[in-house]
């Protein structure tokens, strides 16, 4: 036999098999990984942070109790804000990094253009529009303005006062007809 020729070490089915146990077995492991993760969540939590005892407690203290927690919670979110904001800054100086990286190494992806074919009409037809739009102002009509009417300025109450009562409208509806 050549190099070319060689026969395989597993048949299909047996690949199969073996693929088939294998990701049975990453399932179970990744099963009992996240319980794992679980309970030292759960472990640390109880480490940390004890269970409150509210029973037996005045209002004065339930409500020291309360004002004691929102510090200890602005002092996690403050310090919360901060690991955000640290992690943007890193991830842009990694992406700025990445990017300095790919230019000294000459690996930047240039997107390539596609060949347009313009026939010889084509060309001519745009080499024409080109001159027409030059000659445009010179085919341009010149247009007289005509002079605006000026309407005699009237009082306007007066208008309304003839509008009003049964003859305004009467003489609207006259005039629409």
């Amino acid at each position: 036999m050549s190099e070319g020729q060689r026969k395989a070490k597993y048949s299909a089915t047996r690949r199969l098999l073996l693929k088939s146990k294998l990701l049975k077995k990453a399932a179970s492991m990744l099963v009992t990984e996240k319980e794992g993760m679980v309970r030292e969540r759960e472990q640390a939590l109880s480490e940390r942070v004890p269970p409150l005892k509210l029973s037996g407690l005045s209002a004065q203290e339930l409500q020291e109790l309360c004002k004691d927690l929102h510090r200890k919670i602005d002092a996690v979110d403050e310090v919360r804000y901060d690991m955000e904001l640290k992690v943007v800054k890193n991830d842009k100086e990694i992406q700025t990094l990445v990017q300095k990286i790919a230019e000294m190494k000459g690996t930047m992806s240039r997107t390539k253009l596609k060949r347009v074919k313009k026939s010889a009409d084509a060309m001519l037809g745009s080499m024409e529009s080109k001159l027409m739009k030059a000659d445009f102002k010179a085919n341009l009509k010149t247009v007289k303005k005509e002079e605006e009417k000026k309407e005699e300025v009237t009082d306007w109450r007066k208008n309304v006062e003839a509008m009003s009562g049964m003859e305004g409208r009467k003489k609207l509806f006259n005039a629409g007809q």
